[in-house]
């Protein structure tokens, strides 16, 4: 909605209005002298004439300044007053809020969920270590860019010290959102860091299940739970989740804030151990391999600059997987063998890049077919491929998580051709009943052993899945630089 000439100073150019919350309006506008697109929140005319209300908006200008220099933290350009009524000039993120993504999406993906956390907690850990609590953390205050990193938005109540008298509220009355504010910021007692911290979990519920830990009938009533109920089991309203996120949370959403844990990155940080936990002996993904040569081309998943991570479509994105892992695992029959010489790029450990001819037998084998030759040495001075004498042995556990971890295994001895029926069976699984984080791991290593084997075009499918579940994880884009490098 575009407003008025004159509700701004003239450098702030062609102001629309994009919001409304706290104490004011927020309006899009163009900053002529710089030439770039900023958000501008302007104090709400029936507060602009209240002395406190004033003093509590520029103070959350200050307090907001002097945390600019980090780089998931909202920057403050400029504060003014036009007009008898304060502004404040910030950067516009056009990415949205997570109150947006979650309105529209649902549930997330761990690997993005724990992302943006993480993004989230080092900014307000920084907040806290310059003496700032921001007493309001929600989905709606954590804002994303294009490249959809976290910024942490509205200081609007946040109580710093430091700033002259006090706190900018007096203890006794609660400021925060109910639906996600401490039990001590709703008994009136004065919030923390560990008030900041709880926040942000009741956030990480929400990403991850898909609803709040605390849900009400009304304000009153999720206040009051946050004060006197259990915290619910994450994994039984996920069942996708592990059982493992239970004592997480049940430590990072405690009423007495001293049982909490230390700092919003420690509480992420224990987030993400458990799902790793949960995944088993295989807790990293496997390192990034060189890619073989070249196989016929297949259809390859498009990437897209930001996926919409509805349920289905993720459902869908692992079913597709699991249809090709099963189209793979009923492939009759032998291709006939051909010796061929090709020229690999190899990666070194060091990051070298060296060019080698390998002759090799290129064969393509169905499940019950007895293994090739594995793909090329990943370093020049890598001992020559390992080779299977013999079909692997049928595996003791339909389990995928155990399917994955012995596939893991034997990819750390080169054994790629035994690996691959297992990692097929495992997606497959995984397709009908996805596990977080295996899911992950299984799929991601399926892609690198599909590489190995020669098979670039068919990897690329499971390493852009892996990508769109464990967004951030930089061996999934290093081996996609390798596939892509080598498919046609």
């Amino acid at each position: 909605m575009a407003v008025g000439t004159g509700l701004l100073p003239a450098r702030y150019a062609g102001p629309r209005l994009i919001g409304r919350g706290g104490m004011g309006e927020i309006y899009r506008a163009t900053d002529t002298a710089l030439g770039r697109a900023v958000a501008i929140k302007l104090l709400s005319e029936r507060y602009a004439w209240d002395a406190d209300v004033r003093e509590r908006f520029t103070r959350e200008a200050l307090a907001a300044a002097r945390l600019s220099d980090n780089g998931c933290i909202v920057t403050i350009f400029d504060v003014g007053e036009w007009r008898d009524r304060p502004y404040i000039v910030m950067e516009y993120l056009a990415g949205g809020s997570l109150a947006e993504r979650l309105a529209a999406e649902g549930l997330q993906p761990p690997g993005q969920a724990l992302e943006w956390l993480e993004q989230a907690a080092a900014a307000l850990d920084a907040a806290h270590r310059e003496g700032v609590v921001h007493r309001d953390v929600k989905p709606a205050n954590l804002l994303l860019d294009r490249q959809g990193r976290v910024h942490v938005a509205d200081f609007g109540i946040a109580s710093a010290t430091g700033l002259g008298s006090a706190t900018i509220t007096q203890t006794g009355t609660v400021l925060g959102t109910a639906a996600y504010i401490s039990p001590e910021q709703a008994n009136g007692e004065r919030a923390t860091p560990a008030s900041d911290c709880y926040s942000l979990a009741v956030v990480a519920f929400e990403l991850l299940t898909g609803r709040r830990p605390f849900e009400g009938e009304s304000a009153a009533a999720e206040a009051a739970a946050h004060v006197g109920a259990s915290v619910p089991s994450a994994h039984a309203l996920n069942p996708a989740l592990p059982p493992q996120l239970d004592r997480v949370f049940a430590r990072a959403l405690a009423k007495d804030p001293r049982r909490r844990y230390g700092s919003c990155a420690e509480a992420v940080a224990s987030l993400r151990a458990a799902l790793d936990e949960a995944a088993g002996t295989t807790r990293a993904f496997a390192a990034p391999v060189a890619a073989g040569p070249r196989t016929a081309p297949t259809r390859v998943m498009r990437r897209r600059r930001r996926p919409v991570w509805v349920v289905p479509v993720l459902v869908g994105l692992v079913l597709a997987a699991g249809a090709l892992a099963a189209g793979l695992l009923t492939r009759g029959g032998d291709r006939a063998a051909k010796q061929q010489t090709v020229s690999v790029r190899t990666v070194t450990a060091q990051g070298a890049t060296v060019r080698q001819t390998v002759t090799q037998r290129q064969t393509t084998t169905a499940q019950a077919a007895p293994p090739t030759t594995a793909a090329p040495p990943t370093t020049a001075a890598a001992s020559p491929p390992t080779t299977s004498a013999a079909a692997p042995a049928a595996p003791a556990s339909s389990d995928p998580r155990v399917l994955n971890d012995q596939a893991y295994g034997l990819m750390n001895r080169g054994d790629y051709a035994g690996a691959l029926p297992l990692l097929q069976q495992a997606v497959q699984a995984l397709a009908e009943r996805p596990i977080y984080p295996t899911v992950g791991y299984a799929t991601y290593n399926l892609g690198v052993t599909l590489m190995q084997l020669g098979r670039c075009d068919e990897a690329l499918q499971y390493l852009e899945t892996a990508k769109h579940l464990e967004p951030g994880r930089h061996e999934v884009e290093d081996a996609l630089k390798q596939a892509h490098g080598c498919a046609k």
